[in-house]
């Protein structure tokens, strides 16, 4: 790897710290806090090559004097390929050996917490590699199991409630024979509901919305000899998502639980005593939801999410007029 740096702005800084009667280390850490400021809020792809630039050029002048320092170098790096949309299985992979060439020094220099986010996003580089056939969701679930021994529910409620979204959406996408598929889906529940044990919507508004929202999302394609109960706890935990997404504040997330909603209504009857009555009454609430939510994401922009929802407003109206029928 040898990343250039092509933004004029970026090159006066470092002609800067070159000039600076600092120590090397001094230069190090502050060529890694230039980069992150690229990283965290980048306004165009640039920016993620300008964070790339000089992540490398700190990590070359740590040597093997400033290990730590190497190793957040490292972080950077990985983090900001991670970033890069679109970047394929080879920015993963590099992202993927950064972190594994960084955790061994951060687990003997740095702070708990540093190693527990550096083993998070592991997982996360992990779980987007399974999909190429280059990492197993296993090794994805033990690095997000690793990091839970540091971020505690009580200490560290935001990434404790993404980890836990994060483990159950691994099992969900765990490859699994037929047979165990009731095995997965079981387990991805379980781990929402684990961490909804502590995740409260007055403390956690929007960690709380999250998990049940997506709660919903398993219950409502759990492989179950009940899929009426599994169906209305699916409507209970979007309810509860909806105390908090509303579509003035959080329009997106409004309309995703909306659809999802209506997905669940769609396959419930009115009477969940009589189903051979039928489903008139659910089938006209998911068809509004879906009109709601088709609205929000068009004006938003977002395409993809606004076609599901058409064929999906598509095929409710297929079915109402059978159901006139």
């Amino acid at each position: 790897m040898n990343p250039t740096i092509t933004d004029s702005a970026v090159k006066a800084a470092i002609a800067a710290i070159g000039s600076e009667s600092a120590t090397v280390a001094e230069k190090i850490q502050m060529l890694i806090e230039m980069a992150q400021g690229f990283h965290k809020q980048p306004k165009t792809a640039q920016d993620l090559r300008n964070a790339m630039g000089l992540y490398y050029r700190a990590y070359q002048m740590c040597g093997e004097e400033y290990p730590l320092l190497q190793a957040r170098a490292l972080v950077g790096m990985a983090g900001t390929l991670q970033s890069i949309p679109d970047g394929g299985s080879q920015l993963l992979l590099e992202a993927k050996a950064n972190y594994q060439q960084a955790l061994p020094i951060l687990q003997q220099l740095a702070l708990p917490e540093e190693v527990a986010e550096a083993q998070m996003n592991l997982g996360l580089v992990l779980q987007s590699l399974v999909p190429f056939n280059l990492a197993r969701m296993t090794d994805s679930i033990q690095a997000y199991h690793q990091a839970l021994q540091v971020f505690t529910w009580d200490n560290y409620p935001q990434e404790y409630a993404i980890l836990y979204n994060n483990i159950a959406i691994a099992y969900l996408s765990m490859p699994m024979a037929s047979q165990q598929e009731y095995l997965r889906q079981g387990l991805a529940v379980q781990s929402f509901e684990v961490a909804l044990k502590h995740i409260n919507l007055i403390d956690h508004p929007r960690e709380y919305a999250m998990l049940q929202n997506n709660l919903g999302n398993a219950l409502q394609y759990l492989v179950s000899s009940h899929p009426v109960d599994n169906n209305l706890r699916a409507i209970a935990a979007y309810d509860e998502a909806l105390k908090v997404r509303n579509p003035i504040d959080t329009p997106l997330e409004y309309a995703n639980t909306i659809s999802n909603k209506a997905n669940a209504l769609f396959n419930l009857p009115d009477d969940v005593e009589k189903p051979e009555s039928g489903n008139p009454q659910n089938l006209l609430q998911a068809y509004n939801y879906y009109q709601e939510a088709w609205a929000i994401f068009t004006k938003h922009e977002q395409q993809e999410q606004a076609e599901i929802v058409t064929q999906a407003i598509q095929d409710i109206e297929a079915q109402m007029r059978v159901t006139m029928d």
